[in-house]
């Protein structure tokens, strides 16, 4: 399942199927056309990838597609309210935080940080900081980040 819907590719070379060696990141961009999950240094370095699977972040880009059968996974995109539209809190803070700069690397931070709330909802400054230790931007301080994760936390979510 990816972002609510269910996403059914069979194993191998042929259409429709995924082969067993292609990662979640290339699956959610190339095969789903979701390309809020980005791809930087493809080796799990930079985070940039990072989505959510089972509540949890992982790193699309060393998470191999087969190993995603029956999990829950959730990209930037899959953060709105179905219903209404709304942006997640966490999306929301970032924007009244100006938690980001050129954009690039921000979906993946969203996700790490959406994950570390998700765990804790009340995370300390120290606990915020730990909890994205493996995300890195190379446009901003990660001040307005850990601003926009503990704003997000103290508005409930």
């Amino acid at each position: 399942m990816v972002n609510g819907s269910e996403v059914d590719f069979g194993i191998g070379t042929e259409e429709h199927q995924v082969p067993p060696s292609e990662t979640l990141a290339d699956t959610l961009r190339e095969r789903l056309g979701l390309t809020g999950t980005k791809v930087t240094c493809d080796n799990g370095a930079c985070g940039t990838c990072t989505v959510l699977m089972d509540g949890k972040a992982v790193l699309s880009c060393m998470t191999l597609t087969v190993e995603c059968g029956g999990r829950r996974v959730v990209t930037i995109e899959g953060l709105r309210d179905p219903l209404t539209g709304a942006l997640d809190p966490i999306q929301q803070a970032f924007i009244d935080e100006g938690a980001f700069q050129c954009g690039f690397c921000t979906p993946g931070i969203i996700m790490s940080a959406k994950a570390l709330l998700l765990e804790n909802g009340a995370p300390t400054e120290e606990e915020v900081k730990e909890g994205l230790s493996g995300n890195f931007c190379r446009c901003i301080t990660h001040y307005q980040v850990v601003r926009a994760v503990m704003a997000a936390a103290q508005g409930g979510e």
